[in-house]
């Protein structure tokens, strides 16, 4: 007998399950899905078109004819693939898009065989719904220590180092595949989706332990084009500062380090420049361009930190973390390794 679990329940209990398997599309998967999920569609990208063409030109019923020969033949290949090796102990929990035909067909056949399955009730879009409402209510469970400092300070660079020493972190920055700037996104790459964006900060709050701190670097209410959760905005900006400081010549040095594919590919470097002109002005703006042309990016990276980064970055904090007007903890670092790993230590001795 197939076994129903609510969104609500499935996120509390994702463990305890041998595997999740996502019977959509590769193309719904790859926009969003369960933390972990395999993917094993039922029916691929190029099928669905061709039954959806068919159910709207020929009839229903000559589509879900077709449908049912192609579900058939995608389940049976997927056991063949997968399946074979399991032991009979294995417990699936299944889902597709609102948890009726795909899972459904999938999880049958899977019964069948004699394995004890579980079927999201209201599939991707319950999860979807349960994931928000937990978005809601989980960030305020934690405490946080909000990693503060200029553009260029190291803060991404510390939060590593915490996480290596055993601290819990929130990485914001890496999980929206955006470094947080105008100069953030890191040319080829491509961000996330709101809805997976909001999908991996969930699965990675899950895991943490509330008794401890969580540190996280001080972000705006978005990092590139992704929304950070409200709830976790707000808790962020009433938590106690951690103020990294760094020299300006050696934060020129990190920086050019770190994005060294605007070294190497000047005009991705005066392109992405052209953003200030709206803040900057077009003159100030052809000077860092002509500037960075000639070779002397570490003088363009200095007076965008001088003239533009500090500037509003101090502004931004005073007006909106309550945490800089009294700091936790103020740590100065020389740009080496070993500083670096004695200004975690002392952070996470601050408690």
């Amino acid at each position: 007998m197939l076994l129903k679990i609510t969104a609500a329940e499935a996120l509390t209990q994702l463990d305890q399950f041998s595997a999740v398997i996502d019977a959509r599309s590769e193309s719904e998967f790859a926009l969003d899905h369960v933390p972990g999920a395999l993917n094993w569609p039922v029916l691929n990208d190029a099928e669905r078109i061709v039954i959806g063409t068919e159910y709207a030109q020929v009839s229903p019923f000559v589509a879900k004819k077709r449908g049912a020969a192609l579900v058939a033949r995608n389940i049976a290949a997927h056991i063949e693939r997968a399946v074979m090796p399991l032991p009979k102990d294995w417990k699936p929990l299944v889902y597709c898009w609102r948890g009726g035909t795909r899972s459904g067909s999938l999880a049958l056949v899977l019964d069948q065989i004699g394995f004890r399955v579980h079927v999201l009730e209201g599939g991707y879009q319950a999860y979807r719904r349960a994931v928000i409402a937990a978005l809601d209510l989980l960030p305020a469970t934690f405490q946080y220590r909000v990693i503060c400092g200029s553009t260029g300070s190291g803060k991404s660079r510390l939060l590593q180092v915490l996480r290596a020493q055993g601290a819990q972190v929130l990485d914001l920055e890496a999980l929206a595949q955006h470094r947080g700037s105008v100069l953030g996104l890191v040319p080829g790459s491509v961000q996330p989706g709101q809805k997976k964006f909001e999908s991996q900060v969930w699965d990675t709050l899950r895991w943490f332990d509330a008794s401890r701190p969580v540190y996280v670097e001080s972000e705006s209410k978005k990092v590139g084009d992704l929304r950070v959760p409200l709830v976790l905005v707000e808790r962020m900006r009433q938590a106690p500062c951690i103020q990294l400081e760094l020299a300006l010549d050696a934060r020129v040095r990190l920086l050019i380090e770190d994005y060294d594919f605007f070294v190497q590919d000047t005009a991705a470097f005066c392109g992405r420049l052209d953003a200030l002109r709206a803040t900057r002005g077009n003159d100030v703006v052809n000077a860092w361009q002509e500037a960075a042309r000639a070779g002397r990016t570490a003088d363009v990276v200095q007076d965008l930190l001088v003239t533009h980064y500090d500037p509003n970055y101090k502004q931004s904090m005073k007006r909106n973390f309550i945490g800089m007007s009294a700091l936790h903890l103020a740590l100065a670092w020389d740009g080496s390794a070993q500083a670096l790993e004695s200004a975690a230590a002392r952070a996470i001795a601050a408690g």
